[in-house]
């Protein structure tokens, strides 16, 4: 029988694992114009009219416009608006919780959420207040999920923003609440001139407890980067990590032996360090403007042919107007991907996922299950 193809299949029921996804990039738009309107925040203003926005169709698609710069600095600049309206334990529980259902309508069966606890403070709520508000919204979520039958594990990755220097005490919330819903650290915003070296105090105090790591390096800077996140971070995996890519003198080679590698691009693949790749978001952001503008320019499918362990991912989902269905048909469609290459990309993910050893292997076989043809 011959091997279908993942176009002839429902890739959204397919199980899933979203290991890079933003709390403050995946709000539903009515529920941003909702919480706005109770809290007094103001809104972009639609060009068009010169009024506030107030339709949920028309917000979705300022976001994805003011994304689409190709540049991270200006894509960043839409989450002022999503960060206004996640200012009280009561937004972060109704965000998070329609964040994980939103992941559960799309097949995601092990989901990461990343972000920053250190800019929702500025309604009056401390930090645990709101680690513990975005965790009870979790909680909810996946609790009624496996009323219905379906079972999702789900961890907050708690964040630095790199620009803040808060570090070290968002190192220490993230390990308060270590067994209560928090499964890794990372840090994010401006990646050009803040290597993880600046931080190393905090991951030297992750790497004392034996805490599990993830950067943001080689999105907006290079390689140099990916060795800070390496060395001084002591990453397990690289968030983004694309620009790897630039340590690759051949990437048209048929294999490793021949691509030419550097040092620290043989340093990642032989010790398969995941890359958590968002197709839709490196083009969005210029992270692939080395190598073109469009998905079949994208580098994953080197990456992936050289042996690297790439993963897919959708970064943020508002601002990308993107699910990871659809991260998944992008590439599909642009590399001719079949079922066996899904199962390796997801497979990847679950190796490298924060999760118990058990839950790991309940994962790998619930895809393997669900991928292979009977």
């Amino acid at each position: 029988m011959a091997e279908p193809t993942p176009t002839a299949l429902d890739i959204q029921a397919l199980p899933k694992i979203s290991l890079h996804d933003h709390l403050d990039g995946g709000l539903r738009p009515a529920t941003i114009l909702e919480i706005a309107e109770a809290d007094g925040v103001s809104l972009p203003i639609d060009g068009a009219t010169g009024a506030p926005i107030g339709d949920a169709g028309r917000l979705g698609e300022w976001f994805a416009e003011k994304s689409d710069s190709g540049s991270l600095v200006e894509y960043l600049k839409t989450f002022d608006v999503t960060t206004a309206v996640m200012q009280s334990e009561a937004g972060l529980h109704r965000i998070a919780k329609e964040f994980v259902e939103d992941l559960v309508s799309d097949g995601v069966i092990v989901g990461e959420i990343r972000w920053a606890p250190e800019q929702h403070v500025k309604g009056g709520v401390s930090l645990d207040a709101a680690v513990e508000a975005v965790q009870s919204g979790i909680d909810d979520a996946v609790s009624a999920a496996r009323a219905v039958g379906t079972t999702i594990y789900v961890g907050q990755l708690v964040t630095a923003m790199r620009h803040l220097d808060r570090s070290v005490e968002i190192a220490q919330l993230a390990l308060r609440h270590r067994d209560k819903g928090v499964v890794g650290f990372d840090i994010a915003g401006p990646e050009a001139g803040y290597p993880p070296s600046r931080f190393r105090e905090a991951f030297d105090l992750l790497a004392r407890e034996m805490f599990p790591v993830t950067i943001h390096a080689g999105e907006a800077d290079g390689v140099e980067s990916i060795t800070s996140a390496l060395i001084d971070g002591r990453a397990l995996r690289l968030g983004h990590g694309v620009r790897i890519a630039e340590d690759i003198g051949n990437l048209a080679a048929e294999d490793s032996t021949s691509a030419d590698l550097g040092l620290v691009a043989r340093w990642v693949l032989e010790r398969g360090i995941p890359l958590e790749t968002s197709p839709s978001s490196n083009i969005q952001t210029g992270a692939i403007e080395a190598w073109g503008k469009s998905m079949e320019d994208h580098p994953f499918d080197a990456l992936y042919r050289l042996g690297y362990a790439v993963t897919v991912n959708t970064d943020n989902r508002l601002m990308s107007a993107t699910t990871l269905t659809r991260e998944l048909e992008l590439l599909v469609h642009a590399f001719g991907y079949g079922i066996e290459d899904l199962l390796a990309f997801q497979l990847n993910a679950a190796q490298g996922a924060f999760l118990r050893w058990d839950q790991t292997e309940e994962v790998i076989d619930q895809l393997l299950e669900a991928y292979t043809p009977s």
